[in-house]
């Protein structure tokens, strides 16, 4: 990995400051938030010194007024449809360019020197969140901080906890319990997990989410349960009507998450105690586990978590083009990998998350390494490496800005095993009537849990 911009320097020099001093530090933090040198967020306002990441503009709450974006519900429309790639990145030049790409995307280009390659197009910073979610971080300066060892958080929900993240499991938090994400989400999507030689074992769910504590305009409290999921199976036919749903609370350690399975089969719904960590995900052929849906979820207690610093990256950003119905899943699914052609790259400033198994603790993963987009907390990339410290499995997530909910939203997911030359492409909606439906009023939490697993497997 490329050695640290002096920017991260300053940043590790800011935070040594912070804790010898932290009373002055909060102080300076919370008038620093949404100035001439800070987003409400805490992202940098400013680009970088040869242009290639702008200035933060924050010019779009919702649809820009040249889309005319008809609903949720609908596939996301690119509001920058008409650009073309400044360059290309291939096997050819990737030396050129390799202090901007990751471990796992060189790996990439190693194993597919013929068919991989990365198309980068003009950055843009030119969506926000909406007041709301600016108050909840600026409330929490001073106020939110960890508890259990880390395992919990008291915060003020509907922002960001940790604006200007001191430890690695202040910045886990920000990208993980508390990403400022839709309310509510329902589709049903297609998931493609591709073996070496090309073959496709395809896969369907039908998803239900629902975070109470993003209900738009809602400030609250960590109590009770953050949030709810219900997924039922589809595809495979050998797999219909199977249920997995739960919930998630605020305290790892005090209220582990609790999760339960409707088996078609017997027709009976067990609890799955445990769930989580580095469990195969249902319907994933083994390839991704559940704790790295999204790049990172649950529970951090197996690692010990450290912030590296701060980098410029090309990253899967603002998403559009590869959700679009006009795609079919024929033009995207290759072997090794999606068609490159549909993927849209830009340069942006993220924060580089490391967390080391810890010795008396079990995972598949013997370290972690999460690459986090500055402007919204969003985990864009991560790199998975093995118990020998070898690098295993690669992934990025195609996230877009939701113009309804004026949030992010998680798209498809594209999770490498390098070793097995095999990926999985996770939450597809080409070939679906519907994209994502998101915020939804009619949510509740009487929709998840053991009885909604029981009715929804009927």
């Amino acid at each position: 990995m490329k050695k640290h911009t002096q920017l991260a320097s300053l940043l590790a020099c800011g935070a040594l400051f912070a804790l010898a001093t932290p009373a002055l530090a909060k102080t300076d933090e919370a008038a620093q938030l949404d100035s001439s040198t800070y987003t409400c967020m805490g992202a940098e306002r400013a680009g970088n010194a040869d242009g290639s990441i702008p200035e933060y503009s924050g010019k779009w709450l919702g649809a820009p007024p040249h889309v005319n974006f008809q609903g949720t519900g609908n596939h996301p429309l690119d509001p920058y449809a008409d650009e073309k790639p400044l360059f290309t990145i291939t096997a050819a030049n990737m030396a050129e360019h390799a202090q901007y790409l990751t471990d796992g995307m060189k790996a990439l280009f190693r194993l597919y020197p013929d068919t991989f390659s990365m198309p980068v197009y003009p950055s843009h910073r030119d969506f926000r969140f909406n007041d709301s979610v600016c108050q909840a971080t600026k409330a929490n300066v001073g106020y939110a901080h960890l508890t259990d060892d880390g395992e919990g958080v008291v915060a003020k929900t509907g922002g960001t906890p940790f604006p200007m993240p001191k430890s690695g499991l202040e910045l886990l938090k920000n990208a993980s319990l508390f990403t400022v994400r839709p309310w509510t989400e329902e589709y049903v999507s297609d998931n493609a997990y591709v073996v070496r030689d090309g073959k496709v074992n395809w896969g369907r769910v039908h998803s239900k989410n629902l975070a109470p504590h993003l209900e738009p305009g809602r400030i609250g409290d960590t109590s009770g349960q953050s949030s709810f999921y219900l997924n039922e199976t589809l595809l495979p036919l050998r797999d219909k009507g199977e249920v997995n749903t739960g919930m998630e609370f605020w305290n790892d350690k005090t209220e582990p998450r609790q999760s339960w399975r409707y088996d078609p089969g017997t027709r009976r719904v067990r609890q799955a105690p445990g769930y989580g960590f580095d469990m195969a995900f249902p319907g994933s052929g083994g390839s991704i586990t559940v704790d790295e849906v999204r790049l990172f979820n649950g529970s951090g207690q197996r690692y010990d978590w450290k912030i590296v610093g701060k980098e410029e990256l090309y990253i899967p950003y603002n998403a559009y083009r590869i959700h679009s119905p006009q795609l079919k899943y024929a033009d995207l699914i290759k072997p090794g990998h999606i068609d490159p052609t549909h993927m849209r790259y830009e340069k942006h400033r993220v924060w580089v998350l490391e967390g080391t198994l810890k010795a008396d603790y079990r995972h598949l993963y013997g370290k972690r390494r999460l690459y986090i987009d500055e402007d919204t907390w969003f985990p864009i990339v991560a790199d998975n490496y093995d118990s020998r410290g070898e690098l295993w499995r690669t992934s990025m997530l195609n996230f877009f800005y939701a113009y309804e909910t004026q949030t992010p939203q998680a798209g498809v997911g594209l999770y490498h095993d390098l070793l097995e030359k095999s990926y999985l492409a996770f939450n597809l909606i080409n070939e679906q009537p519907k994209g994502y439906k998101l915020n939804a009023p009619n949510f509740r939490a009487a929709m998840f849990g053991p009885e909604a697993a029981r009715r929804g497997g009927l």
